[in-house]
């Protein structure tokens, strides 16, 4: 079965430092929603914020 091209790869930048530290898919069918994790920063060294950034 072929993969649907209903989905895209985005990059998750956090909000402190502006390092794009994730990529990750997300179905864009219905619209991308707006998503915002709190993931750990490498650069920050902590849990922050991240949210959605297309390149």
């Amino acid at each position: 079965m072929a993969k649907s091209k209903a989905r895209e790869y985005v990059w998750l930048q956090c909000t402190e430092c502006n390092a794009l530290n994730y990529r990750t898919q997300l179905r864009v069918a219905g619209g991308a929603p707006k998503l915002s994790l709190k993931k750990f920063c490498r650069a920050e060294r902590k849990h922050t914020v991240h949210k959605i950034k297309r390149k």
